[in-house]
């Protein structure tokens, strides 16, 4: 099968009569895609950023549907987009209890276990060790270099220009990305005690790109960390769900 990689030629392309059945899609820019006339039948779509756009379907904006059944599937997730201490420290306080209860009840022959290409549990508890690292260590404490050595960074970090070096490429074991993932889990819990409305409205330089015009708030990283932490429970378990049936 044919890939195509860091692409634009077919950007502003019309498709007559094509056939993209069984196609994959990752990190594609779908944006201001137009489709008439489609059979879309088992059509698959994730987006980590959903709710940041609109999602025309036979003309209704899905967003906001999709949105109130995922918070309805997971209790607190709604808090992600808390801006006050007290709700975001609720919102953390539900995602933790989520994921115990996710990380308590897979059994060990599934920690390591794949969905196609996806991440396995063991590899997502490790990305949120980054997650956690770039948007609190980095972010909000602006340490100079944040990140733990067992951390899972995105794929193609290195050809973007991010220094990956200071990640291991041997696996550690289960219990040691437990260990680092609690320890983490604590910096989180500690940071939110002490937050304040002054600290949540104060100004960083965004972990991901040095010198670039977006500048977040303290607020904006502890969103972006339950942000992360709901969207990646929610994958966990959709192929964890999957492994199970199989």
């Amino acid at each position: 099968m044919t890939t195509y990689s860091r692409t634009k030629e077919f950007e502003g392309a019309t498709f007559l009569r094509a056939s993209f059945k069984g196609a994959t899609l990752r990190f594609a820019d779908l944006s201001g895609v137009t489709m008439r006339a489609v059979d879309v039948d088992g059509l698959d779509i994730d987006s980590h950023d959903l709710w940041f756009g609109s999602l025309i379907v036979n003309g209704v904006d899905v967003v906001p549907l999709v949105d109130a059944e995922l918070n309805r599937q997971f209790p607190g997730r709604e808090l992600q987009k808390s801006t006050t201490p007290e709700g975001l420290r609720e919102g953390w306080a539900a995602v933790q209890a989520a994921w115990r209860t996710t990380v308590e009840g897979t059994p060990p022959e599934l920690r390591d276990a794949h969905v196609e290409d996806e991440w396995s549990l063991a590899e997502t508890l490790r990305h949120l060790v980054l997650a956690t690292d770039a948007w609190l260590r980095g972010g909000i404490l602006r340490m100079s270099q944040p990140f733990h050595e067992i951390g899972v960074i995105f794929s193609g970090a290195a050809e973007m220009g991010y220094d990956v070096s200071v990640f291991r490429t041997d696996l550690p074991t289960y219990e040691e990305i437990l260990a680092v993932r609690a320890e983490r889990q604590q910096m989180v819990t500690d940071a939110l005690a002490e937050a304040t409305p002054e600290l949540l409205a104060e100004e960083r330089d965004n972990p991901w790109g040095p010198g670039d015009d977006w500048h977040p708030t303290v607020g904006d990283c502890f969103r972006v960390i339950l942000e992360e932490e709901w969207a990646h429970l929610r994958y966990i378990r959709r192929d964890l769900a999957l492994l199970g049936a199989a």
